[in-house]
């Protein structure tokens, strides 16, 4: 497993859609900074615009940005028609998919860091108040945590549109209404807690000095746990793909001329 975790990030070198992931990370902060030019009443300051940061990406980018890197980075040795030589090492496609799944898990932690950066620098540019060391630090924390509990929510997705290589886009698709979905799960306390996009809010207490936000981190825990063995499962439960081998036609014998 430790070799096929190293391969595939040597693979990453080649994989030109890490950038849009990248630039999705980006578009969270600008369109939080969009939203910050709205005449709501809202008092801006660097802990507010982190918590806006962290809202755009449960909602709109993140389950949809790493389900759509997650699902290119496993539909590539389908279409580059690779997968046939792997499965003849042998490596099992469960075993390959579970190392993707792994370096995936890394990739949304350093999204997150990318995420952090650019919600720093964005302070940097329009000067909100309140801004200081420790809410840097926390800022840096929640973001990545919360990427990384984001990607555990949207593993089933993942792992059930893995099979074809055609499939993932639908997965995104679906990554994008889970987590648009979880918009509506915060309005009920109950709710939020058990559903897992938005259990990931609760994991790193979002919003947690608000007396009408109460989490039950351990509801949120269970939440989570219960989506990852649901994941464990899918791959257990996963048949394996065998190498398709090519049949070569029969050369016919050319007929003999004469008597």
């Amino acid at each position: 497993m430790v070799r096929i975790i190293k391969t595939e990030f040597y693979k990453l070198k080649r994989y030109h859609i890490l950038w849009a992931g990248v630039a999705l990370m980006l578009l969270s902060v600008l369109l939080t900074l969009f939203t910050s030019m709205a005449n709501d009443g809202s008092v801006w300051d660097f802990a507010y615009l982190t918590e806006q940061v962290i809202k755009n990406n449960m909602s709109m980018i993140f389950p949809m940005c790493i389900s759509l890197i997650a699902g290119y980075m496993i539909s590539r040795e389908q279409t580059d028609d690779t997968l046939k030589n792997i499965l003849t090492v042998p490596v099992s496609f469960k075993r390959l998919l579970t190392g993707k799944l792994i370096v995936c898990g890394v990739l949304s932690i350093v999204f997150g860091l990318i995420c952090s950066l650019f919600t720093v620098i964005a302070e940097l540019i329009v000067g909100f108040p309140g801004f200081h060391f420790s809410l840097i630090l926390q800022a840096v924390l929640q973001i990545t945590a919360v990427n990384f509990f984001l990607y555990l929510a949207v593993l089933p997705i993942i792992i059930i549109t893995s099979r074809k290589s055609s499939s993932f886009l639908i997965g995104v698709i679906v990554a994008f209404v889970y987590g648009y979905g979880g918009m509506f799960a915060a309005g009920n306390m109950t709710l939020a807690n058990i559903y897992p996009i938005t259990a990931s809010l609760g994991m790193i207490h979002y919003r947690s000095y608000d007396a009408a936000v109460r989490w039950n981190t351990v509801t949120c825990m269970v939440s989570l746990v219960i989506v990852v063995a649901i994941s464990a499962v899918l791959i257990l439960c996963m048949k394996e793909k065998e190498p398709k081998q090519v049949k070569k036609k029969a050369k016919k014998a050319a007929p003999k001329k004469g008597w």
